[in-house]
Formats: structure tokens, C-alpha cells, sequence
């Protein structure tokens, strides 16, 4: 079940976290960003003063030197939110589906857009791409919400060729928030951001709680949710081991694109109030 009633709160959750991150040195800005609202633009030598969180340590580790990343505001960015909606992401053991999760995680970003008169887009994807238009304002975010309650995941991803056609949309820069649970290819997962190069990329993996711990034993005869092929397997402290190491060593992959590319990587599990992923998720 998609649940909105938690949009009200996220004005005031956006608005603290603005007022505690915001500094002297980059200006206050209400924004998605949660706090940075702002584009990159280049370098320069640290001096004292300046708000250490902007050290470049990759350039350090080149140079030897310290310098800053410095920022411009940007004050037309469209939000781009780009759903996972394959079959993948119907998979839930509680009360809601990775997909519903990953909806509402959308939705918050957009009503978060949509306060600070920003343009969005929602869109999700699986063997097709669906996209709204680019739109301010509440009448875009009740069409949005109403799209979605009627939207099922299912169909086989196409990850790598909906991204791909989705990078000709944008035509300035923007901020493109990807919610899925990434269980794809790591190499085809850099090849997709690598293609955002213009634009702030945040990558946010949604989870379930049975995905994550595996906390099964016995015999299963196990669905692929996408292809529908079973599998009929015996669950013991051995296989689960070897599977949580192998998610372990998947998600790490992908901390460590992220920090390569220059994006954002969040992981989030869909027993965790809602609230509570977006203050994460924001601070």
C-alpha cells in the first residue's frame, strides 16, 4: 500500500535539516539536496575558514594539497525521479512491496520539488519506459500519486536501455534520483550513471528485510518474480552465509562506483518508517 499521509511532515524535516547544514560559506537554500542545493563549478586552494567538508581528499591524494569543491546555485533544476517498476520489485515480506517503498520514496522527493517551486518528473521503467512530463505544483504531484496507486511492478528490467533512452529527456542540468533495488550487473550499473555526467546522480537501493538477512531454513522452492523460473534449493547456515556475503560484496561494488563517479548511494530497507529513510536520506 502506497501511503501518503507522511507528505505533510517532510516540509518540516526538509526546512531543519536546510537550517543545520546550511553555512556562511555556501548560502541557505531550500532544496532537495538537503542542504547543499548547489552545483558543482570548480576548485580552489583551502584556506582557514572554510568549511572542511569541502575538501577534495581525491585531489589531495593526488597533489598533496588541500582545496575545495565550490558551488553555484541552480535556481531552475528539474528533478528527475526514475522508478524501478519490474517484476523484481513486487518481492515483500511485510506490509509493503520494494516497489511500493520506492514509490513513496519518489513521491516524497517530488512533494519536496514541488514545495520549493521546483519543476519534477516522475517515471518509472521495467521493459518500458514511462514518463510525465517535466511540471511544477500540486495538480503534477495529485496526477503523480494517482498514477502510481494505479501502477504495478511487473515486466522483465530493462535496466541499461531505459536509462539510456531516458538520458536524451534531460536537456539541463538536473538532479536524477534512481530508486531500485540495483540487483543488476555492477559494470552496467557504472555504465548507466557514467551516462548522467551532466547531472547530480542519486542512486537509492530499496531492500527487503528477507533480501537482506535471509533468515530461512529448510527446503524452498524459489520464483524468479521476472523470468518465473524455480529453483528447488535447501536453505542451511552454509548457503546463507555464501548469499549474504555475495549481497554484502554486490552492495559494496556499488558504494564504490558511486564514490568514483562523484554520486550519492543510499541503501534502504522497507521496514523502516518512512520518516525515518527520508531524514537519512536528506541529513
Amino acid at each position: 500500500m502506497i501511503d501518503t499521509d507522511f507528505l505533510r511532515h517532510l516540509k518540516r524535516l526538509n526546512i531543519m535539516i536546510n537550517k543545520r547544514s546550511s553555512s556562511q560559506h555556501i548560502g541557505q537554500r531550500n532544496s532537495v539536496y538537503g542542504g547543499q542545493g548547489l552545483l558543482f563549478k570548480d576548485r580552489g586552494i583551502y584556506s582557514y575558514g572554510d568549511d572542511f567538508r569541502k575538501i577534495d581528499w581525491k585531489v589531495f591524494a593526488r597533489t598533496d594539497k588541500l582545496h575545495i569543491k565550490r558551488y553555484e546555485e541552480e535556481r531552475n533544476l528539474t528533478v528527475h525521479i526514475i522508478v524501478d517498476s519490474s517484476a523484481s520489485m513486487q518481492f515483500g515480506s511485510g506490509k509493503r512491496t520494494k516497489f511500493e517503498y520506492a514509490c513513496m520514496i519518489g513521491l516524497g522527493f517530488a512533494h519536496i520539488a514541488t514545495t520549493n517551486n521546483e519543476k519534477f518528473v516522475l517515471s518509472t521503467f521495467s521493459d518500458q519506459l514511462e514518463v510525465f512530463k517535466p511540471s511544477k505544483g500540486k495538480k503534477q504531484l495529485v496526477a503523480t500519486v494517482d498514477h502510481l496507486k494505479n501502477k504495478h511492478a511487473e515486466g522483465v528490467s530493462r535496466f541499461q536501455e531505459a536509462l539510456g533512452k531516458y538520458t536524451k529527456l534531460i536537456k539541463s542540468r538536473s538532479l536524477v534520483i534512481i530508486i531500485s533495488d540495483f540487483l543488476y550487473e555492477p559494470e552496467e550499473i557504472k555504465m548507466v550513471v557514467t551516462r548522467f555526467k551532466n547531472s547530480d546522480v542519486k542512486l537509492i537501493q530499496v531492500l527487503d528485510p528477507m533480501e537482506l538477512k535471509l533468515n530461512l531454513k529448510g527446503e524452498f522452492k524459489l520464483k524468479d518474480l521476472e523470468t518465473k523460473s524455480l529453483m528447488k534449493t535447501f536453505i542451511g547456515p552454509f548457503v546463507r552465509k555464501k548469499y549474504l556475503e555475495k549481497l554484502q560484496g554486490h552492495t559494496a561494488k556499488i558504494h564504490w562506483i558511486a564514490d568514483e563517479l562523484g554520486v550519492t548511494f543510499d541503501s534502504i530497507i522497507t521496514d523502516v518508517e518512512i520518516y525515518d529513510t527520508f531524514y537519512k536520506l536528506l541529513s
